[in-house]
């Protein structure tokens, strides 16, 4: 852990504003500054860019992102921003952190081309970890020069999502319940008003994301005004009902407080963010107790208190989905704790959760659980799986279709060698950014025109809005026609790693309607 922390803080550097000569031909000017950036082998990187006005420190602690302001000056986009404040597991926590982490990174290839699609990514690590250090484009863009890819930022766990208006002085922070989603709403309006400069078209941008990151995705289509600044949607494992209720929020918050001995937002503000961060981590971290607790809220402001209600209403009709699950989700999980800590777990999160449940749906659920033919320790890994991932998925697509919208959905089958990870949650996620290391680190090593094909459909979504492939253009040689979700046949791309294939979800058994298909009404169940 020490070497990683080395290597990590060894990359952090600050961007300085220039007042002598610079390269012209890797600067652009935006509103709020022009920045230059490196170029290697024909891609500019642009890292640390903000893309807000103030960055929320000090008075500016759970208040809502500060618009960005015209600046004449120059500045260096060299080295990336901190990243947010969080608890050490995942590598962006080994970089350098701090409460201004507002930046964002483009990579764009050089060669002169204008009016690209846009890819936004948006990072996961359930709202509380993860940073956009963690996502070097380089690869993706040499690979793909048509599009260009930003990687976004936002605060996380409880300087992100903490319920406070209930606080004596808590009327001044309105917004404080889903900052990471106001701040990634203040991304892509940066993005929206300066990537034109880039070679970027601002009328055809992609959200896209892997766990919270996908969860942000489809969430974002449900805060009101957000829709201007995107037009499709790739959501990686990841739904809308990776929320919680207000009750849920304050009863966390509550919790926080009390191990603080505070009773007010002044009394928190006056704790510094490390401190902070630390025991929040303790509590609720997902390297220490996996709680998921600091996750946006349901409030009936930000989002709405019936997200599925809202899809089926047609709130998201005019956004084209491409969304899907992998076969194992939950086995990245079990397999990373272990057998032992995994039963641990998963027998405190059924006491805490599963009362919610009704008689009939607790045996519908023990009927489900008993038909599994696995070991008891993957058969609850199963369940888990279908309440957090993968039932979310398939209702997203039934709700988009009901409501007229359209979704290209996948299952993502191909295996890690790992020992109990399978076709686990987040495998997929080093294929889209071609990171080698990551992959091997994962023991998931795929076909490399089957990751070059998965690649260029996500980029050929966020260039037409259809990722379906001809010979001609795709990596393996073959035509891929992805097909539309349609309520009947409820077809899906099956990403094989021998054989990219559509098959309707009757013959994959996807989720159970009876059985399992209802966890998706309990959210993070």
């Amino acid at each position: 852990m020490e070497d990683l922390k080395a290597i990590m803080r060894a990359k952090y550097g600050e961007n300085k504003r220039i007042t002598g000569d610079y390269d012209k031909a890797l600067a652009v000017k935006c509103v709020n500054g022009t920045f230059v950036g490196k170029k290697i082998d024909g891609v500019i990187t642009f890292k640390g860019i903000p893309f807000v006005g103030r960055q929320p420190v000090g008075e500016l602690r759970w208040k809502a992102p500060v618009d960005v302001v015209a600046d004449d000056g120059v500045y260096e986009a060299y080295y990336n921003g901190k990243s947010s404040c969080q608890q050490e597991g995942d590598p962006s926590s080994f970089y350098v952190q701090g409460e201004d982490c507002l930046y964002l990174n483009v990579f764009k290839a050089d060669d002169g081309g204008t009016k690209k699609p846009v890819m936004v990514w948006i990072h996961g690590g359930a709202f509380e970890t993860g940073g956009s250090i963690d996502y070097d484009s380089y690869n993706l863009v040499r690979e793909n020069p048509e599009v260009i890819v930003v990687v976004v930022a936002y605060r996380l766990a409880a300087l992100g999502f903490l319920h406070l208006s209930h606080l004596s002085d808590g009327a001044d922070y309105p917004d404080a319940q889903n900052l990471g989603l106001l701040d990634q709403v203040a991304s892509l309006k940066w993005v929206h008003e300066n990537i034109a400069s880039f070679g970027g078209d601002p009328d055809n941008v992609t959200i896209f994301g892997e766990s919270a990151g996908a969860g942000s995705c489809t969430m974002l289509p449900l805060i009101k005004g957000s829709q201007k600044y995107f037009h499709r949607v790739i959501a990686e494992s990841g739904a809308p009902s990776q929320c919680q209720s207000t009750e849920e929020a304050i009863a966390c918050a509550n919790e926080i407080l009390a191990a603080f001995n505070c009773k007010t937002v002044a009394d928190l503000k006056k704790i510094d963010a490390e401190t902070f961060t630390k025991k929040v981590g303790e509590m609720f971290g997902l390297f220490s107790t996996f709680q998921v607790r600091t996750i946006p809220e349901r409030d009936g402001k930000i989002l709405p208190l019936n997200p599925w209600e809202a899809y089926a209403s047609g709130a998201a009709k005019n956004i084209a989905f491409l969304h899907g699950c992998n076969k194992d989700e939950m086995n990245t999980f079990s397999g990373i704790m272990g057998e032992e800590f995994w039963k641990s777990w998963v027998y405190s999160r059924e006491n805490q959760r599963y009362a919610q449940l009704s008689d009939k749906e607790k045996a519908l659920l023990e009927s489900y659980y008993n038909d599994l033919q696995c070991e008891d320790w993957e058969r609850a890994s199963k369940i888990f799986s279908q309440s957090w991932f993968i039932a979310p998925q398939i209702r997203l697509s039934e709700e988009q279709t009901k409501a007229g919208g359209k979704s290209y959905t996948y299952y993502f089958t191909a295996e890690s060698k790992l020992p109990m990870i399978k076709s686990g949650h987040a495998i997929e996620v080093a294929i889209i950014f071609d990171n080698k290391a990551d992959s091997e680190a994962a023991e998931a090593v795929f076909d490399e025109n089957f990751c070059k094909a998965m690649r260029k459909m996500w980029v050929q979504f966020a260039k037409t809005g259809n990722p379906s492939l001809s010979a001609d253009i795709s990596p393996d040689g073959k035509a891929h026609d992805w097909k539309l979700y349609d309520l009947e046949n409820k077809p899906v791309m099956v990403l094989a790693e021998s054989n990219i294939h559509m098959e309707n979800e009757s013959a994959l058994k996807i989720v159970d309607w009876e059985r399992s298909y209802f966890l998706t009404n309990y959210y993070m169940l």
